[in-house]
């Protein structure tokens, strides 16, 4: 699994929760799209297809499916898919990350 950083500081601002996960994905590989997105909690979530549109250029995703974490529309986690355009990351491991998110909030 490749896990990187916010290097470029990407900012999305289309959910209307203050932490948002976005998925992105191309069709040609939705077989490996995130099963588990929408069983997040505390979260909002999107999918977006970077087939159209700059999606790809603008979030620079490298090798889909890629996960997202924006907090007050700021990237503040990424996960990208492996050499197989799978994602390796699990629930659990993006559901903590939200709650550490949360907690440092407080």
């Amino acid at each position: 699994m490749i896990v990187c950083s916010t290097a470029n500081a990407q900012t999305y601002n289309g959910c209307d929760e203050d932490i948002c996960v976005v998925e992105f994905n191309a069709s040609w590989n939705s077989a490996n799209n995130v099963d588990w997105l929408n069983k997040l909690t505390d979260v909002g979530t999107k999918r977006i297809s970077i087939d159209k549109g700059d999606w790809q250029k603008k979030f620079s995703i490298l090798a889909p499916p890629t996960i997202i974490i924006f907090v007050n529309g700021k990237e503040s986690k990424r996960y990208q898919a492996n050499i197989m355009m799978q994602m390796e990351a699990k629930q659990t491991e993006v559901q903590d990350k939200i709650d550490e998110i949360i907690m440092e909030e407080f």
